[in-house]
């Protein structure tokens, strides 16, 4: 039969006392069942292994033998513990978070600067998500544990998400009109319908992107087809150009920069939005910084919406 491995150890204890009973309390059990645990041993070695007498417990050749490997068991396992320990407190200090630009705007900043006050020596690595590349890609990344943490934005329902993900939706996002100041829709401050726009020169994100098809399903439900004279990389390249005159843009509250030269105006309800959602493994015991973080959000959202 397969030497067990417990065997080895009670071996090597031995060999370290030159008595059992003196291993068997190291090894947390009592004198005879350690005695038992011997007889097993050399009934499946078909060998003695030990040799009692009035000057205590001597091992056989054969016992030093598998002694030494048992020695051995001991010595790797100690430095197992140990290296698990110097790991789990470098991922306890250790977060990968990745976020879409526009959450990275706003959000990240007072959280990781809250999580900086809270937790100094923290292992930071922030990536940028590229939701281009599909939603699917950053999930696949937490769930294969690439990334801690992964906050982006959706504008249609929720993700679905394997057993091992929790989803957490942080915020509603609602879309805004950004107005050169001058625009003469820009000094009323009451919300817009967007069909007052439909004759505008518009700003928007390349074709394709699922933030242009924002704007051209929002102005197809206002009836009419966007006239895009200006198509611009990132919602904040969007703001700039409205800020020179070149048109007007739509753009989610939080991806909002105060472009210089620019106004935003709410839009009548139904306003298109997108929703914030923040996603972890389930279970985050490697990962203990994702729920401080997720805390820290949550109060950063609270700090920039004014909700209770």
């Amino acid at each position: 039969m397969p030497l067990e491995p417990g065997h080895l150890r009670l071996l090597a204890m031995i060999s370290r006392h030159s008595s059992t009973a003196a291993a068997a309390g190291e090894l947390g059990v009592s004198p005879a069942e350690a005695a038992q645990e011997l007889a097993r041993a050399e009934r499946d070695c078909g060998v003695p292994l030990l040799r009692r007498g009035p000057r205590g417990d001597s091992l056989t050749a054969a016992g030093h033998l598998l002694a030494r490997h048992g020695a051995d068991i001991d010595r790797l396992t100690a430095q197992a513990t140990a290296g698990l320990a110097e790991l789990l407190g470098r991922v306890s200090l250790r977060l990968r978070l990745g976020a879409c630009e526009t959450t990275a705007l706003h959000l990240l900043p007072p959280a990781l600067g809250a999580l900086r006050r809270r937790q100094p020596d923290a292992d930071l690595y922030v990536a940028d998500l590229r939701l281009d590349q599909g939603l699917d890609r950053a999930l696949a990344q937490v769930e294969d544990g690439e990334l801690d943490l992964a906050v982006f934005a959706v504008w249609d329902d929720a993700p679905k998400v394997s057993a091992q993900i929790t989803l957490y939706p942080l915020v509603t996002d609602p879309l805004v009109v950004v107005l050169p100041e001058g625009h003469p829709l820009a000094a009323d401050g009451q919300p817009l319908a967007l069909e007052a726009l439909a004759g505008e020169p518009w700003i928007a994100l390349p074709a394709g992107t699922v933030d242009r098809e924002q704007l051209d399903r929002a102005a197809g439900a206002a009836g009419f087809v966007p006239d895009v004279r200006f198509q611009a990389a990132s919602y904040a390249a969007a703001q700039a150009f409205a800020g020179a005159d070149a048109g007007v843009t739509l753009a989610p509250r939080l991806a909002l920069t105060g472009a210089a030269g620019t106004v935003h105006r709410d839009l009548t309800a139904p306003a298109p939005h997108r929703t914030l959602y923040a996603a972890t493994l389930t279970d985050t015991r490697l990962a203990p910084l994702a729920t401080t973080v997720l805390t820290f959000l949550d109060k950063a959202v609270t700090a920039l919406t004014g909700r209770s």
